[in-house]
């Protein structure tokens, strides 16, 4: 477990630097680590962390457990007992981490800003303040995050209620809105891509083929990441969605501004929407398809739902693919009712015809100086 912050007080004072705040944390260069146990880091982390934890999770709640019963002393000596054997692989760990971090680097880090192992544990306690210790014992720069993840995570969350100045694409299914706004963020649009970042279509058959979800704290903590990135941007375009995307849920202060946000309908032909929707879902396994329909049939209805089903045995996606539209389709209309609404026609364009067109008509703002900003 991490010590109070008096503590690390004592520790900084060996390991060099003062902590910093998060967003010069962030900033820094170098290999960023997180010290906490694997489940901590599995349940969220910093994007882009390597975990290299300093105990494993029976550890940690052995100390845990000792630190309550008996005391700090105990817990630490505990600690101590834990850690002294592997103090070797853990240096060793920690040279690795800053060699190949300057060695993957594409060009020398100017001298303000030279690499440093930047490390983190749960509120900036014991852990990293140990291992801190390590590090200046082998000549190795560090900074240590003031607060550790915790301060991290009320970072991301006040993020969320700064105002942003959010755009909604919306378009009923099979409009084909992700594609669009990944084709707007090519020609240099800022785009928060919420379905990428969950993992998820945001539909009951939304997760097929895709990797798992992350958490939502780790959702929070990707978007958070993105959003950081766009601060500047003039518009922030985004699809609309529902309060969740699968199992993972919009962040509070996200949402209320999307839902006053204005949006941009765009519109397909019946046809394009359906072959668009047999390109995705006419690869995935038919008992998946299946599953996912069997979750709606209430709100499909007994016939469309049986229908359904049997398109789906006939492999034959276009005709499993009306039965949805027209649940989807009143879904959409119904929670875009509520939004300030232009709409526009499409057509059969691509993805990255329509974005044009979209530029051409004033529609959506390149952001500025989008072409200096990093992939």
């Amino acid at each position: 477990m991490d010590a109070p912050s008096s503590e690390l007080a004592a520790a900084g004072a060996l390991a060099g630097p003062p902590p910093q705040g998060v967003e010069a944390f962030l900033a820094a260069a170098g290999p960023l680590i997180d010290l906490r146990s694997p489940a901590e880091f599995a349940q969220g982390h910093i994007p882009g962390a390597t975990n290299l934890p300093l105990f494993n999770n029976d550890e940690r709640a052995e100390i845990g457990t000792l630190y309550k019963q008996q005391g700090r002393q105990a817990a630490v000596l505990h600690g101590l007992a834990l850690v002294g054997p592997r103090m070797v692989s853990l240096g060793t760990a920690l040279l690795s981490a800053l060699a190949e971090h300057r060695t993957a680097s594409s060009a020398a880090a100017p001298p303000h800003n030279a690499p440093c192992l930047r490390l983190h544990c749960w509120r900036g306690g014991m852990r990293s303040g140990s291992v801190a210790w390590l590090a200046g014992q082998l000549d190795l720069p560090v900074l240590l995050l003031g607060g550790g993840y915790k301060a991290y995570r009320h970072w991301v969350l006040e993020l969320f209620e700064r105002s942003w100045p959010l755009r909604l694409l919306g378009g009923r299914t099979g409009c084909g809105k992700t594609d669009l706004l990944l084709a707007l963020r090519q020609q240099g649009v800022a785009v928060l891509d919420l379905e990428g970042r969950a993992h998820h279509r945001g539909s009951s058959f939304g997760a097929l083929g895709l990797p798992p979800q992350p958490s939502s704290e780790h959702y929070e903590n990707l978007l958070a990441a993105d959003l950081a990135s766009l601060q500047g941007a003039d518009e922030i375009w985004l699809e609309a969605e529902s309060s969740q995307v699968g199992r993972c849920r919009i962040p509070a202060g996200l949402w209320r501004q999307m839902k006053e946000a204005p949006a941009l309908e765009i519109q397909r032909p019946l046809e394009q929407r359906v072959s668009q929707l047999v390109a995705i879902y006419g690869l995935q396994d038919p008992a998946g398809l299946a599953e996912a329909t069997q979750r709606i049939a209430k709100r499909l209805g007994p016939q469309r739902t049986a229908l359904a089903l049997e398109a789906i045995a006939a492999a034959d996606w276009a005709s499993a693919c009306r039965q949805m539209l027209d649940y989807y389709d009143r879904c959409y209309d119904h929670d875009l009712s509520s939004h300030a609404v232009q709409a526009v026609d499409l057509g059969e364009l691509a993805p990255t015809e329509a974005a044009g067109l979209l530029l051409e008509q004033g529609l959506v703002r390149v952001r500025p100086c989008a072409s200096k900003r990093g992939s």
